[in-house]
């Protein structure tokens, strides 16, 4: 049993910070993957971003800059920094067990709708006000 809880979302205003926060319970030591995907009202599912144990990171394109992904014992944060309309969005955690190539680690990109992530958080919204 996996369970995957958000929080730390909310209403910002334009140009400030937020930090989400994502646990892990259950079997989540099993995931040498996590990460954030987001949705924004209308639009895809995208990624955010994903850290691999040991941490090594992965941002999206549309991260890079702005989004600081870090991790703890089954743990994994957001920071977001300028917020921006675009960013509001719902939120997702999501873990993986990754995948071995050549005997390295592997985690699947924030890319896509995040279809190689099989577990997933309930989503936590965040919104901006200008």
């Amino acid at each position: 049993q996996v369970e995957l809880v958000e929080s730390g979302g909310g209403s910002v205003p334009a140009g400030g910070s937020l930090r989400l926060s994502c646990a892990g319970s259950g079997e989540a030591y099993r995931f040498d993957c996590m990460g954030w995907f987001r949705q924004i009202a209308g639009k895809a599912r995208e990624g955010v971003a994903v850290i691999r144990n040991g941490g090594a990171t992965t941002y999206a394109d549309t991260a890079k800059g702005r989004f600081t992904i870090s991790s703890g014992k089954k743990t994994v944060f957001l920071d977001i920094h300028n917020l921006q309309p675009d960013d509001a969005a719902t939120y997702y955690c999501v873990a993986d067990e990754g995948y071995v190539v050549e005997k390295r680690m592997w985690c699947p990109p924030p890319a896509g709708e995040g279809a190689e992530y099989h577990y997933w958080g309930r989503g936590i919204q965040v919104s901006v006000s200008s």
